[in-house]
């Protein structure tokens, strides 16, 4: 009985390396973003007036260049501003997104549509989005 359970297991072990093995490779091919502190920033309360920014870093966790070809904010109070050279494989870039408050009380949400070449898109598109939320008060 010990000797068919080690070759069982051993074949197992086996199977499952490979299929890891090639979960990974499916998930790296190509560019591919992974964000340090998530796709999505809270700036929590900020006052009416000030301009408020965050740089949303990020991973090449791929294995071919990443090119951001464009950056769509879905209002023209959202400011996106990303560096246009291609980012390697392994290396990071940031995209700085800014939100001007002056006449803008309340809460928001805003996003930035990112558009590239990595494929790790949702639902397969050529758009990555990341989100700004918080709430102006007034002074």
């Amino acid at each position: 009985m010990k000797k068919l359970i080690i070759p069982m297991f051993l074949v197992c072990l086996g199977f499952c390396l490979q299929l890891s093995t090639n979960a990974i490779a499916q998930k790296k091919d190509g560019a591919a973003f992974k964000f340090k502190d998530g796709d999505t920033f809270d700036f929590g309360e900020v006052p009416m007036g000030d301009d408020v920014f965050h740089d949303f870093i990020f991973t090449n966790v791929g294995n071919a260049a990443l090119i951001i070809t464009d950056a769509n904010p879905s209002c023209s109070c959202t400011t996106p501003v990303w560096d246009k050279a291609p980012v390697m494989p392994g290396q990071t870039g940031k995209i700085n997104v800014g939100y001007k408050t002056k006449e803008h009380p309340g809460p928001f949400n805003k996003e930035v549509s990112i558009l590239s070449n990595a494929t790790n898109n949702p639902n397969g598109e050529k758009r990555y989005t990341i989100y700004i939320k918080g709430t102006v008060k007034t002074k």
